[in-house]
C-alpha cells in the first residue's frame, strides 16, 4: 500500500499537534519533517526541539528529511528527539556511506534524497544500504512549487534499479503532488508521497486524506 506522509513544513504551527493529530486520525502513516538551515537550501525551517515537542503524541511514524549540510553533526539530535527515520542528502555527503553506518548505528531506518538535477548513478553503490530513496520532484527549499514533470522518468527508472539488484527499497517522492499528478507519480513508482500544503492548505484535511486515497 502506498503511504501518505504530510510534510508539516505546510501546517499552522500555531495549531501543529492539533493539525497532526488531524492528520493522524485520517489515516496517514508517515509525518514528514523538513529540517532546512538556510544553508543547503536557501530557507530555514526548524530543529529537533519541535520534533521533540511532538515526541509522545503521536503514533506517526517520524520521517526526519535534513536538508543541512554536516547531517552527520545533527543525526543523533534527531534519533533522540523522536525520530524513525533520517533522510540525507546525496549532495551534502561527501562520505555518504559512513553516514548511513551511522544512521543505522542508532537503530533507525536510513534514507538518501536527491535532488532534481542529480542523477540516480550517485546512489547506485549505496543502494543496498537503505530502507527509502528520496526523489525531490521540486528544487528544495520551499512548500508549494510545481512538480517538474521530467521527474516521473526518474522515478521509472529508479523503481527498474531496485527491481533489477532484487532489493526491497522504498520510493518516496516530495514536491508539488496535488490530487491530479499524484497517480501517475505512484504508477511511476512511488510508494511514500509527500504532500505539504496539498493536505494542510485544504478546507478538511480529513476529506482531502480520503480523496487522496481514493485516487490511489
Amino acid at each position: 500500500m502506498v503511504k501518505l506522509a504530510p510534510s508539516i513544513l505546510s501546517a499552522d504551527f500555531s495549531k501543529l499537534l492539533e493539525h497532526v493529530q488531524e492528520v493522524e486520525a485520517a489515516g496517514v502513516e508517515y509525518l514528514h519533517i523538513d529540517v532546512m538551515d538556510g544553508h543547503f537550501v536557501p530557507n530555514i525551517s526548524f530543529g529537533a526541539p519541535i520534533l521533540k515537542s511532538l515526541k509522545g503524541k503521536t503514533n506517526l511514524f517520524m520521517d526526519v528529511h535534513l536538508m543541512i549540510e554536516n547531517p552527520d553533526l545533527y543525526i543523533e539530535d534527531f534519533v533522540k528527539a523522536g525520530a524513525d527515520l533520517i533522510n540525507v542528502h546525496i549532495e551534502a555527503c561527501p562520505h555518504i556511506h559512513r553516514t548511513i553506518q551511522l544512521i543505522r548505528s542508532f537503530g533507525v531506518k536510513a534514507a538518501v534524497a536527491l535532488n532534481p538535477g542529480t542523477p540516480l548513478s550517485s546512489i547506485e553503490e549505496i543502494l543496498p544500504d537503505l530502507d527509502m530513496v528520496l526523489i525531490m520532484s521540486v528544487n528544495p527549499g520551499f512548500g508549494g512549487q510545481s512538480y517538474i514533470d521530467s521527474m516521473t522518468d526518474k522515478i521509472k527508472r529508479l523503481k527498474d534499479m531496485i527491481q533489477s539488484k532484487g532489493l526491497v527499497c522504498d520510493i518516496q517522492v516530495d514536491g508539488g503532488i496535488k490530487l491530479d499528478n499524484v497517480k501517475a507519480v505512484v504508477d511511476a513508482g512511488a510508494t511514500v508521497i509527500v504532500a505539504g500544503s496539498a493536505i494542510f492548505n485544504t478546507p478538511s484535511i480529513d476529506e482531502t486524506v480520503k480523496a487522496f486515497r481514493k485516487v490511489l
